[in-house]
């Protein structure tokens, strides 16, 4: 993606480090818990145990659940930082995501007191996307990963969907052939990655799993992923200007 990035080693003040944490094998109440915080990120490391996941993935009512969504996840807080705070882009930003200067732990309290709010889906990647405008782009910048590395996948071993069952649905056909991190237009992408997920997700049912991409993407979504396709499109053109 070619984001400017530095390990807190090298930028203490603007690196980025993660920090991989057990909880107390004593019992003690105090629980690891994963987040970001001012470029550190810390992962519990139950989560890669696949029982221990799933078991919370069902708890939380959430639909997908996995460690490399939670690097994701992360990594767009630490971004956020990096190239919306303080920058040119912040006003946009808060038109399409919401004002961050909301009590950020206020609207924790609230999404796990009542819930996301009627409708959210209409607006929203996911339920906890709904929470506080930090964690919708935090959301949506996993699901822009998500989108552009599986699409890397596809072009890399020069897939194509061309489904017999619907030969004249165009919205169902798609040749991979540009690599996505070098699409200028997210459109384009986007018009892509419908027909392949409807292709990989119709593979994994007949293997009797999950959907690979287990989400619908409103329009207020693909704007919201528009913007951040902008973002780090302009952040690549200027470390390579420079």
């Amino acid at each position: 993606m070619q984001l400017p990035l530095a390990s807190k080693a090298v930028n203490a003040e603007e690196g980025l480090l993660f920090d991989f944490m057990a909880d107390d094998e004593t019992g003690g109440e105090n629980k690891i818990l994963t987040g970001h915080d001012n470029g550190v990120i810390t992962l519990n490391i139950s989560e890669a145990d696949d029982v221990e996941r799933e078991m919370t993935r069902k708890g939380m009512a959430e639909v997908y659940r996995t460690v490399l969504g939670h690097f994701r996840h992360e990594v767009g807080h630490y971004y956020w930082d990096r190239l919306i705070d303080n920058t040119p882009f912040l006003d946009e930003c808060r038109e399409l995501f919401g004002d961050d200067n909301l009590d950020y732990q206020e609207a924790l309290k609230v999404h796990y007191k009542d819930g996301p709010p009627i409708g959210w889906n209409t607006h929203f990647i996911s339920a906890y996307a709904s929470t506080h405008p930090w964690e919708d782009w935090a959301e949506t910048w996993a699901h822009y990963l998500h989108i552009v590395d599986t699409m890397e996948t596809a072009y890399s071993f020069g897939l194509s969907v061309h489904p017999h069952v619907a030969p004249t649905a165009a919205h169902l056909n798609t040749d991979i052939k540009v690599d996505p991190y070098n699409q200028p237009s997210f459109d384009n992408i986007i018009t892509q990655w419908l027909p392949l997920t409807f292709a990989f997700n119709s593979v994994n049912r007949s293997m009797g799993l999950h959907d690979l991409y287990p989400f619908v993407i409103p329009v207020a979504v693909i704007d919201k992923l528009k913007f951040i396709h902008k973002v780090c499109t302009n952040a690549k053109n200027s470390i390579t200007e420079s």
